[in-house]
């Protein structure tokens, strides 16, 4: 099948090497765990335990009766030590159960369900009791994602493979790996959205998960699509140029247009939830970059301290660091290593003293328009990032600064330095308000 190209986006260095090559590894049990109560987009849940309980590895402890919300669950067994405001890979203080790890852990409890037998709604209450979110990062229930509004056609299911994001290496593994179980998880999501196609699709720098999809497939149904490795190829809305030659309207979502969008680790985690009735409780994370010392993929316990995988892969080779939570161009830098992984935390990547600038300085727009020239969404980032700068809240709406998908290319060839993806950031939140009071 012919894959459509789209405008804009630039090839980055991959700096994959440090893992693509090493298969997953199950991480050590740490001493204590951090289960934020808010690990989604959507409402916070509330505790369903206290301080002094004893729980049980996949036992549900957080929930909300919230339509957007994904509960959680205690990833390993031990005894909550406190319920209290922890930091978080935003930086914000999150509510979140801490709870101190049992040496000896007790084997979780799986149950093992015929696939052939599970209706679509046993589907959506497994992932809805398992907590499932996206994995690609941006964490929005998943069980909401799959009952879209009865007017709202989904006709076509992309699985995104694409992993353009530099660094991070989760999703190929997985690919290599578990074949088998991403395929069924792909089956299980065409059963529940009744589609007749599904199209994985894989950036053509990952020639070996390419193939090991290809032999486990038995499907004539799933597609697999062979993507130009282009940054930012696994975003929403130019998978799904790519892969249907379909625009997602300004302000739109892909069942607009009748698509919608799971990542390959989503897909293994719906297959365990239905097949295992297992909680998402563990997802592999990528701890690589220059500066460590034995950058790894780890099969980490949510909650896990982003200290203990640190520490895990051998240490900090060398000081000042900068780790960032994500890949580099959407990721997070962090303050402190207390913070823990989530659900949707893809890589940790520990960057060396010259990748670890700190207050860089920046200067005004030279009108170069390389942040333009390379723009996937077709937007004007310097004159947008002028008016956030400003605080023009008004002329950055009208100038279309939510439809921007803060991939960081604008900042990334910007030659003044300007921290244009950041003042974005810092401005939608201003517009959602100025929008609430019309």
């Amino acid at each position: 099948m012919e894959v459509k190209q789209f405008f804009g986006g630039i090839h980055v260095p991959h700096y994959k090497s440090f893992t693509e090559h090493k298969a997953i590894k199950e991480a050590s049990l740490p001493e204590e765990i951090i289960i934020p109560l808010l690990q989604h987009t959507g409402a916070p849940n509330e505790p369903l335990v206290n301080v002094g309980d004893k729980v049980k590895a996949g036992q549900k402890i957080g929930a909300t009766d919230k339509f957007v919300s994904a509960p959680v669950h205690a990833s390993l067994s031990g005894t909550v030590t406190a319920i209290e405001p922890r930091p978080f890979i935003t930086g914000q203080m999150i509510d979140s159960i801490v709870i101190a790890v049992d040496k000896n852990q007790d084997k979780l409890e799986l149950a093992n369900n015929d696939l052939d037998k599970v209706s679509k709604e046993d589907i959506i209450n497994a992932v809805k009791e398992a907590g499932i979110v996206g994995m690609g990062g941006a964490a929005f229930p998943t069980a909401i994602k799959l009952s879209p509004p009865p007017d709202k056609k989904v006709d076509a299911l992309i699985i995104n493979g694409c992993e353009c994001e530099p660094y991070l290496t989760c999703d190929h593994r997985l690919m290599l790996e578990k074949p088998a179980e991403l395929l069924q998880g792909i089956k299980l999501l065409m059963k529940m959205l009744s589609v007749e196609e599904a199209y994985l699709c894989i950036e053509d720098n990952k020639d070996d998960a390419i193939e090991a999809v290809r032999q486990e497939n038995d499907d004539p149904n799933i597609v697999l699509l062979r993507m130009p490795t282009k940054y930012p190829q696994g975003s929403e809305k130019h998978l799904v140029k790519a892969a249907l030659d379909r625009e997602i309207p300004s302000g739109g979502l892909p069942f607009d247009i009748g698509a919608l969008i799971q990542n390959v680790g989503t897909c293994v985690a719906i297959y365990e939830a239905v097949k295992y009735n297992k909680p998402l409780i563990e997802r592999v994370v990528a701890v690589t970059g220059q500066n460590l010392k034995d950058p790894q993929n780890l099969m980490v316990k949510i909650g896990t301290p982003l200290s203990h995988i640190i520490d895990e892969c051998g240490g900090i080779v060398e000081e000042p660091a900068k780790v960032v939570v994500g890949g580099p161009m959407t990721g997070r830098a962090q303050e402190t290593l207390n913070v823990p992984v989530v659900k949707g935390t893809t890589g940790v990547v520990v960057l060396p003293p010259d990748m670890a600038l700190e207050d860089m300085e920046y200067s005004d727009c030279v009108r170069c328009c390389k942040c333009v020239e390379h723009c996937p969404m077709l937007l004007y980032p310097n004159q947008i990032s002028i008016y956030c700068e400003a605080g023009m809240i008004e002329d950055a709406l009208e100038w279309n600064t939510m439809d921007c998908i803060e991939c960081g290319i604008c900042a990334y060839v910007c030659p003044s330095k300007r921290p244009i993806t950041q003042l974005v950031q810092r401005t939608k939140p201003l517009i959602r308000e100025l929008l609430s009071k019309r």
